[in-house]
């Protein structure tokens, strides 16, 4: 695998784990898939340009959904997961791979 391509598939592990509902989630994953988004966004990644701006809206209310659970509550108990896994996956749609 080419060296440009490690972190690529370390991020998409990382991904994977942090959105599986069957591993536990803290408070740093939640962070780290945040600002894992924010540097999409800031890298003007080409995937985005891919999306219609009602499906960016919706990724934009899922990120700061997820933004705002974190400062409201820092605790993540198994409901609270569950939510914040799909206020992240909104939020991720279109900037990893499906699968």
């Amino acid at each position: 695998m080419p060296m440009e391509q490690e972190p690529q598939a370390q991020s998409e592990r990382k991904l994977r784990h942090i959105l599986d509902p069957g591993s536990p989630l803290c408070r740093e994953d939640v962070v780290w898939a945040l600002d894992y988004i924010k540097k999409k966004v800031a890298d003007e990644d080409s995937a985005l340009a891919e999306l219609s701006q009602p499906r960016l809206l919706k990724n934009y209310r899922g990120f700061a959904e997820a933004a705002m659970s974190l400062l409201a509550s820092p605790r993540t108990g198994p409901l609270e997961a569950d939510r914040l896994r799909g206020m992240l996956r909104e939020a991720l749609h279109g900037l990893k791979k499906q699968g």
